[in-house]
C-alpha cells in the first residue's frame, strides 16, 4: 500500500510538470487557440491501471476465508470419523444402528407402556423416553403453578408470608439440584414405614417406603370415548373464547367464560361415562407379600425427582414472575383500584396479563433447565432415558449411537418446549397499530 500511494503521488506531479511546461511554451508562442483546445489533464483518471491483486480485494479474501474454513472443517470432520471407525473396527465394535433391533434382556422398574425383557431395545429406549417426557411435562405444570404463588407471595403486603416466600427462594437456588435429589430420596426412605405397616390416610391410598400406592378405575373402552370428549370441550373452550371475545370487542357485553368452559369440560366426559352405562370398577392396591398389588404405584424414585425438580426449578420461576409483575408500571394498578377492582381482579385483569410479555422469555429458558436437568434421575434409580440409554450402551457397546440418541432426544425436547412458549409469547405480546 504504501508503494502504490507513492506511485500514485509520482505520477501526478509528472502530470501538473507536463501541463505547466505546455502552458509556459503555449504563451510564449501565442498559440493560446491550440491551448484551448488540449484536454484538461487534471480531469484523468487518477487510478493505476490493471486489476487490484486478490489479497487486496475484501469480498474475494472473504470467500477465501469461508473456503479454507469450510476445507478445515471438512478435513477435521474426515480424520474423526475414519479415526473412529478405525479404532471401533479394531476392538471388534460394529456400528450403526442394527442393535435397536435385539432383544434387550432387561427389565424396567417403572414403565407407562407396556414392556419385558423380551422386547427390544428400541422399546425399551422408548419406555425411557416416555418416562422422561412424563416427568418433565408434569413438571412443567407445578413448577409454573408453584413458582407463580411464590412469587406474588414474595411481593405480599403480609410480612410474614413474603419472608417465608423469600427464605423459600434463597435457600432453594443455593443448594445445587443433585443434593436436593439425594435428599428427599433418603427422607422418602428414612420417614415412611415398610409395606406392612402402610400409612393409609383414606380408603385406597397407601404410602411406605415402596412408594405411593392408590386405586384407579379398571381399563374399560368408555374412558377412550371420554378422553375424546374431553378433547373436543378443549377445543369447543378455545373457540367460545374467541368468540366472546369478539363479542365483548363489537358490543362491551361481557360472557362469562369460565364458567361455561368449566361446564363444558366437566359436562363432555361425564356426559359420555353415563351413556356407557357408567363403568366404576375399580383397581385396589392389596398388600401381597411384601408388596401391593393392584392399584398404581408411583415409586420414590419418580417423587423424588419431580419434588427436587419442582422445589428447585419454582425458586427461580417466582423471581421470574416477581420482576415481570414489578415491571408494569404502578399507575396501571392505580388506575385498577381506582374503578373499584378487587386486588385479586386487578392482579389477574391488570398486572399478569401486561407481566407476561416479560415473564415469557426468561420463564422458557427455566422449563428448558427443567427438562434437561432431569436426566439427574440415573442418580437416584429412577429409569428415564439417560439410564436405559446407559444400560444398552454398556449391554451392546454401542456408545456413539447411544450418546447420539440422547442428545437428539433431550434436543427435540428442549426444540419442542422452545416452539411452544415461543407461540404463545406471540400471542400475548404488545400489537401496535
Amino acid at each position: 500500500m504504501p508503494a502504490l500511494r507513492f506511485l500514485l503521488k509520482v505520477k501526478q506531479a509528472f502530470k501538473l510538470s507536463l501541463q505547466c511546461n505546455v502552458l509556459f511554451v503555449f504563451n510564449q508562442s501565442g498559440l493560446t487557440g491550440l491551448r484551448d483546445r488540449l484536454p484538461n489533464l487534471n480531469t484523468m483518471d487518477n487510478s493505476l491501471p490493471g486489476k487490484v491483486p486478490f489479497w487486496l480485494d475484501p469480498k474475494k479474501r472473504a470467500v477465501f476465508y469461508q473456503i479454507a474454513v469450510w476445507l478445515l472443517v471438512t478435513l477435521l470432520a474426515y480424520y474423526l470419523i475414519s479415526n473412529t471407525l478405525v479404532n471401533l473396527e479394531k476392538q471388534s465394535i460394529a456400528t450403526g444402528w442394527g442393535f435397536l433391533n435385539k432383544e434387550s434382556a432387561f427389565e424396567i422398574g417403572e414403565s407407562l407402556i407396556p414392556y419385558s425383557a423380551a422386547n427390544t431395545y428400541a422399546r425399551a429406549l422408548l419406555v425411557g423416553a416416555v418416562n422422561t417426557l412424563k416427568v418433565a411435562f408434569i413438571g412443567i405444570v407445578l413448577t409454573i403453578i408453584l413458582g407463580t404463588i411464590v412469587g406474588i407471595a414474595r411481593m405480599s403486603s403480609n410480612w410474614l408470608v413474603s419472608k417465608l416466600a423469600s427464605i423459600y427462594i434463597e435457600v432453594m437456588q443455593d443448594i445445587p439440584i443433585l443434593l436436593q435429589l439425594f435428599f428427599w430420596y433418603a427422607m422418602f426412605y428414612e420417614i415412611f414405614p415398610s409395606p406392612r405397616q402402610a400409612l393409609n390416610p383414606m380408603d385406597g391410598v397407601f404410602v411406605c417406603n415402596r412408594g405411593l400406592i392408590f386405586a384407579v378405575p379398571e381399563a374399560h373402552p368408555a374412558y377412550k370415548y371420554m378422553l375424546a370428549a374431553f378433547l373436543l370441550g378443549c377445543a369447543a373452550t378455545y373457540f367460545l373464547h374467541r368468540w366472546a371475545r369478539g363479542r365483548q370487542a363489537k358490543t362491551g357485553l361481557a360472557f362469562p367464560v369460565f364458567r361455561v368452559s368449566l361446564g363444558i369440560l366437566i359436562c363432555s366426559p361425564l356426559v359420555t361415562w353415563l351413556v356407557f352405562g357408567a363403568p366404576l370398577n375399580m383397581s385396589m392396591p392389596k398388600l401381597a407379600g411384601f408388596n401391593f398389588k393392584g392399584g398404581v404405584t408411583m415409586s420414590p424414585e419418580f417423587i423424588a425427582l419431580l419434588m427436587g425438580l419442582v422445589l428447585y426449578t419454582a425458586a427461580f420461576v417466582a423471581e421470574v414472575v416477581r420482576a415481570g409483575i414489578q415491571s408494569v408500571s404502578k399507575g396501571q394498578r392505580e388506575a385498577a383500584m381506582s374503578i373499584g377492582l378487587r386486588q385479586a381482579h386487578v392482579l389477574n385483569l391488570v398486572i399478569l396479563p401486561q407481566a407476561l410479555r416479560v415473564i415469557i422469555p426468561p420463564l422458557t429458558s427455566q422449563l428448558l433447565n427443567l427438562t434437561k436437568n432431569s436426566s439427574l434421575a440415573v442418580a437416584i434409580g429412577f429409569p428415564d432415558f439417560v439410564s436405559v440409554a446407559n444400560t444398552t450402551i454398556n449391554q451392546t457397546g454401542q456408545s456413539i449411537e447411544g450418546v447420539a440418541l440422547i442428545m437428539a432426544v433431550y434436543l427435540i425436547f428442549s426444540l419442542s418446549t422452545s416452539a411452544f412458549m415461543n407461540w404463545y409469547n406471540k400471542k400475548v405480546k404488545l400489537v401496535e397499530r
